[in-house]
């Protein structure tokens, strides 16, 4: 039965192909049923049985992605002097795509291989080639209409605020809702929250996560959290509550909990936007915290007017920290002792009286209600403009979904507005 005799003078021999995919797991559809069907066929139509090739849990959409068809038709290729028949249960077996199925089909004629269904009419007549084309139609249609029901599912369960596809770090996948890992969620607030601050690069936020015990999780896998890895964890809207697809135009309220506020969302683009080089107008950078040299960039030098910064100069017993010019321009650096015991002394000459610092008091609230009622104003306005904005982008999208704006046309479109929105979130938070 594995072989093949050595009388080529009749094409005798058949071949039976089984295919079954993950979803079709079901008795009708199962590899021991269909192998039953078809040797049953092949014996009433007097065909010997040489090789049965079985394909388990592959979908019929594509050729590829099948090794055992290609090994089939490669079988047949090489034995086409003896195999007459290629035996299947139904012909969706083979494809469920029109264009495949006839390549096959073709293929087939090439090597003179009957193609027989042991559930449709197959032959070589012309209404046999019709309905057999028809049956191949109909199987691409199925294929089609699952595949756009699926889409269809998989739209309306993103706009009602569920979540598809692999969780973010910080979440779980529990009976198809997405809800806090207990283990990780703080842990990547904290993150965000660091972030904010702007004292710590990606990869200072990237190397504490590690530390924490925060991995990538990949196919079952683990991995250590890379530079990229936390910058489009960071781009990631989830936390803030909002579900976003590349498919999908829409920007929608998630279901699942909010991790971080919008506010800090925007405040931590600012800070990444503002250490990147290629953008026109950063929008905030990077505020290191050094509490070895508290005056570095406070002092300025008295020949340049350039301020001072610090450093550690190596003696021979111990190391020293010394204040000096970034320009270099004066030669003699100040310890740093000298320069704070300075800066100490001069403070105390410049402590006012009391009825200077009652006036002083009078003068700082003249001037903080002044400000707050500026600062109420722009509020305000930003939030007008964020409204409009947001109103605007609405706008967008219900003209990209009645075809009034092309994908390209509206991806360029939004990710301006994006920016904008992004503009007037952080003119409120300056004024926090």
């Amino acid at each position: 039965m594995n072989g093949l005799g050595s009388d080529t003078s009749t094409k005798n021999k058949a071949v039976i192909y089984l295919r079954v995919s993950t979803e079709e797991q079901v008795d009708n559809f199962s590899l021991g049923t269909q192998e039953e069907i078809c040797t049953k066929e092949a014996q009433r139509k007097n065909y010997e049985i040489v090789k049965v090739f079985r394909e388990e849990g592959k979908s019929a959409k594509t050729i590829t992605g099948r090794p055992v068809l290609i090994e089939l038709l490669e079988f047949c290729r090489k034995n086409k002097r003896t195999v007459g028949a290629l035996i299947v249960y139904r012909l969706d077996r083979l494809s469920r795509q029109t264009a495949d199925y006839l390549a096959i089909r073709k293929k087939l004629a090439e090597y003179d291989i009957a193609l027989i269904s042991t559930s449709e009419p197959t032959g070589t007549g012309p209404a046999d080639k019709f309905v057999e084309l028809m049956l191949a139609g109909v199987a691409q249609m199925d294929n089609d209409v699952r595949s756009e029901r699926t889409k269809n599912g998989m739209r309306a369960r993103f706009l009602s605020g569920l979540h598809t596809g692999v969780v973010p770090l910080g979440y779980l996948n529990k009976d198809g809702y997405v809800v806090n890992d207990p283990e990780t969620f703080e842990k990547v607030k904290q993150a965000w929250t660091l972030m904010a601050t702007g004292s710590k690069s990606l990869r200072e936020i990237a190397t504490l996560m590690n530390n924490w015990g925060l991995r990538q999780k990949l196919k079952g896998k683990e991995y250590p959290l890379r530079n990229q890895t936390v910058s489009r964890l960071f781009k990631n809207k989830f936390y803030c509550g909002l579900l976003t697809s590349s498919c999908y135009p829409e920007e929608v309220r998630g279901q699942h909990a909010q991790m971080i506020t919008k506010e800090l969302y925007y405040k931590v683009q600012a800070i990444i936007d503002g250490r990147n080089t290629n953008i026109k107008v950063p929008l905030a950078r990077k505020n290191p915290d050094n509490p070895d040299f508290p005056l570095r960039r406070i002092v300025k030098c008295i020949k340049c007017d350039t301020v001072f910064t610090g450093a550690w100069s190596k003696g021979k017993r111990a190391k020293y920290a010394y204040y000096f010019c970034r320009k270099r321009c004066v030669t003699t650096s100040v310890a740093i002792d000298k320069m704070e015991s300075t800066m100490v002394e001069e403070l105390q000459k410049i402590t006012p009286t009391k009825e200077q610092l009652e006036l002083f008091i009078s003068l700082v609230r003249r001037v903080y209600y002044k400000r707050i009622a500026t600062l109420q104003k722009k509020r305000e306005s930003a939030d007008q403009e964020i409204k409009r904005l947001t109103e605007l982008r609405q706008a967008l999208i219900e003209k990209n979904l009645a075809g009034i704006y092309s994908d390209e046309i509206f991806k360029e479109q939004n990710k301006v507005l994006e920016e904008k929105i992004a503009i007037a979130q952080m003119a409120i938070l300056r004024q926090l």
